[in-house]
C-alpha cells in the first residue's frame, strides 16, 4: 500500500509541475553580451570613489550634457562599494541605474555582488543593458561574472502564484556591454550558467513544500536536471537494496513515512580512470517534524529544507558536469521523510548502520548524522575517495554559533580547515571552523551501544563526532553544517530572501581547486 501511495502521489504532483510550467519559466531573464556601443533606453554603470567614471560611464555622461554627472552630485554619491541610485529622465536614457564599485581591486566575488546590486536595483521592470567596461578589476571576462550575480539575485520561486489571464510574458534581456565581450559570452554560456542553474535546482528543491518533495518525487527531479548530461550515471537504491546493504540507520529514520526513503548516486566520471574521485555527501530529510521527538510548531514549515545538503551536492554535480570538468566527482544524497507514526524510531532504539556499528537513539530529531552515517559509509567502500566533504543542515547549534554569516566547518586537519576558510571567499559562501577533539568522541560513548546519536553540547561538535565516526581516520574529511545559512530572512546581493541554495558555489570552488591533483 505504501508504495502504492507514493506512486499515485507522484503522479499528481509531476501534474502539478506541468501546470505551473509556463509562469516559473516566466521569471527568467535572457542574457547578452555585445559592445560598448550598442545604444539602449535602460542602462546600469559602476561608478567609484568619490564619483570616478571610467571612460564607457563618462562616454554616457556626455551622451546625457552631463546630468548624469551633476545628478550625482546633487545626490552627493560617492561611489561607495554596493550603494545603488536609481535616475530618470536623464536624456537620451529613459534610466540609468547607479551602483558604487568603491576604490578596492574588483576580485570575483565582489564583481558577482555588483552585479547582484544591478539586478536588485532594476527589480526586473524592463531589459537593461549594464557598461561592464573599464571596471578596476584584474578578473579577465568580468562581464561574464557580473552576469552570474545577476542571475543569482534575480531568482524567483512564484510557480505557485496565481497568475492574472492575459499576463505577458515576463523574460527580459539583459546585455552586458564590453570590449571583451566574445569572451565572456563564451564563459557564461559553457560554465558559469551552468553554476547558476545548479543553485536554482537546489533553492527550488529548497522551497517546495514538503508535500511536493519527498525521497522518490526528489530523485524524479534530479534525474530530470541531468537529462542528457555526458558522462554522468545515476544509481537510486531502493529500500530491498538499502536492506541488503544493512542500512539500518537510513532505513530507521524513513520507516515512520509513507514515503520510503532512498539513496541517490550520481557519479560523473570526467577525469583519467584511474583517479581517486572527490566525493560529496548530502543530508536529504525532506521534511523534518523530529519525528516521536517532534518539534515544536513555530518555525516547523521551514523544516521543507531540511534536505539542503542533499540538494547543494546535486547543484554541484551538475555545475561540474555540465562544463565538462576534467575531474571524477561522486555524490551520494541520503534521503528520508522523518514523520512520527506508529512504526516510527523512538529515542532509546539500536540501530545497526552498514559500517557494522551500532546506534543508539537518543532523539529522533538528530536524524541527519544517522542517513549520514550510511551514506558515508557506502561512498567510502564503493569509491575509495581522496576527498570526503559531506553536507548537512545538521545542528541549531552551528546556527546559533555562526548566525547567517558563516557555515561550519569541522575537519580532524587545521591546514584543511584553512584552506576551506579561503575557498569559501573565493566562493561567496564563507566558513569558519569549529573543534573536533577526543572530548567530543567520548561524549557520545552509549551504555548499550557503540554509540549514542547525541549528547548535548557543544552541539555541532557533537554532531560531527557522529558523523566522523564513520569516516576512515586517515581520509580527508571536511564537515559542513550549514542550518544557519541554507535560509535567510534578509537577502544578499546575490541571495534573495528564503532559501539560499548555499553550498554549490562552495563546493564547485572545491572541485576547481583540487582538480588540479589528477
Amino acid at each position: 500500500m505504501r508504495r502504492l501511495f507514493s506512486k499515485i502521489a507522484l503522479i499528481f504532483i509531476l501534474l502539478s509541475m506541468l501546470a505551473h510550467t509556463a509562469s516559473a519559466k516566466a521569471n527568467k531573464n535572457r542574457f547578452e553580451f555585445a559592445g560598448v556601443n550598442l545604444d539602449v533606453d535602460h542602462i546600469a554603470i559602476f561608478v567609484g570613489k568619490n564619483g570616478t567614471f571610467s571612460t564607457a560611464v563618462a562616454d554616457r555622461n556626455t551622451k546625457t550634457g552631463g546630468r548624469l554627472e551633476t545628478a550625482l552630485e546633487s545626490a552627493d554619491y560617492k561611489g561607495k562599494f554596493g550603494n545603488k541610485l536609481r535616475l530618470f529622465g536623464l536624456s537620451p536614457y529613459k534610466s540609468i541605474i547607479v551602483v558604487g564599485t568603491g576604490s578596492d581591486d574588483l576580485s570575483v566575488r565582489k564583481l558577482r555582488d555588483l552585479g547582484g546590486y544591478v539586478a536588485q536595483a532594476s527589480n526586473n521592470d524592463y531589459g537593461i543593458s549594464v557598461i561592464a567596461e573599464g571596471l578596476n578589476t584584474a578578473v579577465e571576462q568580468s562581464a561574464a561574472q557580473l552576469a552570474m550575480g545577476y542571475a543569482l539575485s534575480s531568482y524567483k520561486f512564484d510557480k505557485y502564484k496565481t497568475k492574472k489571464a492575459g499576463t505577458a510574458s515576463n523574460v527580459r534581456t539583459v546585455s552586458f556591454l564590453s570590449n571583451g565581450f566574445a569572451a565572456s559570452k563564451v564563459l557564461y554560456d559553457n560554465d558559469l550558467s551552468h553554476m547558476v542553474t545548479g543553485v536554482s535546482f537546489a533553492r527550488d528543491m529548497g522551497t517546495e513544500p514538503g508535500k511536493s518533495i519527498y525521497p522518490e518525487s526528489f530523485t524524479q527531479h534530479v534525474r530530470k536536471l541531468f537529462k542528457g548530461v555526458a558522462n554522468v550515471k545515476i544509481e537510486v537504491m531502493g529500500v530491498s537494496q538499502m536492506q541488503r546493504h544493512n542500512m539500518g540507520a537510513l532505513l530507521g529514520v524513513g520507516q515512520g513515512s509513507i514515503h520510503d526513503p532512498r539513496l541517490v548516486i550520481v557519479s560523473y566520471m570526467g577525469g583519467a580512470k584511474d583517479a581517486a574521485p572527490i566525493a560529496l555527501a548530502g543530508k536529504g530529510i525532506t521534511f523534518d517534524t523530529g519525528g516521536i521527538s517532534i518539534k515544536p510548531n513555530s518555525g516547523q514549515w521551514q523544516m521543507k529544507s531540511d534536505l539542503s545538503g542533499a540538494a547543494a551536492v546535486a547543484g554541484t554535480l551538475y555545475a561540474t558536469a555540465m562544463r565538462g570538468d576534467k575531474v571524477n566527482l561522486v555524490g551520494v544524497m541520503a534521503m528520508a521523510e522523518n514523520m512520527p507514526a506508529r512504526d516510527a524510531i523512538r529515542p532509546g532504539d539500536v540501530l545497526t548502520t552498514m559500517s557494522g556499528k551500532t546506534i543508539e537513539v537518543m532523539s529522533t530529531d538528530a536524524e541527519g548524522r544517522l542517513v549520514l552515517s550510511d551514506a558515508l559509509t557506502y561512498v567510502q567502500k564503493q569509491y575509495d575517495p581522496r576527498l570526503l566533504i559531506n553536507i548537512a543542515t545538521l545542528t541549531g547549534s552551528a546556527a546559533r554559533a555562526m548566525g547567517a554569516d558563516y557555515g561550519v566547518v569541522i575537519t580532524r586537519d587545521w591546514d584543511v580547515a584553512e584552506d576551506m576558510m579561503r575557498i569559501g571567499k573565493l566562493a561567496g559562501e564563507d566558513v569558519w571552523p569549529l573543534p573536533l577533539n577526543k572530548t567530543h568522541f567520548k561524549a557520545i560513548r552509549s551504555d548499550i551501544a557503540d554509540i549514542k546519536s547525541t549528547a548535548g553540547n557543544p552541539g555541532a561538535s557533537i554532531g560531527a563526532a557522529v558523523v566522523g565516526t564513520f569516516v576512515d581516520k586517515d581520509r580527508v574529511w571536511v564537515h559542513l553544517d550549514i542550518a544557519g545559512v541554507d535560509w535567510l530572512t534578509k537577502a544578499t546581493p546575490t541571495t534573495p530572501k528564503g532559501h539560499a541554495g548555499w553550498g554549490v558555489r562552495f563546493l564547485d570552488t572545491v572541485v576547481r581547486e583540487y582538480r588540479q591533483q589528477d
